[in-house]
């Protein structure tokens, strides 16, 4: 601080602007930054994982070989070959010689009907966050895009609003 007093009005619309941003950065890190990583990070919409990982979860998936996936392994995978699904399931048994998994929901009663190729496997699950799924579709939904948008906005405005009380206290300092 340069010898002057701060105003108190401003000194608090500065702090909520910081923390409106910083609020922001903390809820869209956790759905940007693992990707630098190379991880793919997805939604559970399901339960047939429940109760290791809840409906309303995030996974972060990690690319691997196949070939390297064990029993017991939480992996994702495209559903059927013409979808675009994506399934989160546990490989009850790799079949290296026949390239395909075998996979059960841990809510399901029997493994999977289909066996998984490994055309379709995305990669295993290295972590879960339990309703941070419901964050994530809230930020990539267009109303939680303008809402981050407007978030923003605000914190810039009350940075402004802060200098603009900040220059006023000054000039009556000075004059």
């Amino acid at each position: 601080m340069s010898g002057r007093k701060r105003s108190l009005p401003a000194v608090f619309l500065k702090t909520m602007g910081i923390l409106i941003l910083l609020l922001l950065a903390a809820c869209c890190l956790p759905l940007t930054l693992p990707r630098f990583f190379g991880y793919h990070i997805y939604s559970v919409v399901s339960g047939s994982m429940e109760p290791a990982i809840p409906t309303g979860s995030l996974v972060y998936i990690r690319e691997e070989k196949p070939e390297e996936i064990a029993a017991e392994d939480v992996i994702a995978f495209y559903g059927a070959a013409d979808s675009a699904s994506i399934i989160t399931h546990r490989v009850v048994e790799n079949r290296v010689v026949m390239g395909e998994f075998i996979t059960k929901g841990d809510a399901n009663q029997a493994p999977d009907r289909n066996p998984v190729p490994y055309a379709r496997l995305i990669g295993r699950v290295e972590r879960s966050i339990p309703e941070a799924g419901k964050i994530a579709a809230v930020f990539t939904s267009a109303q939680g895009k303008i809402l981050a948008g407007c978030a923003v906005l605000a914190a810039v405005l009350l940075q402004a609003v802060a200098a603009l009380i900040e220059s006023r206290a000054g000039r009556k300092h000075r004059g």
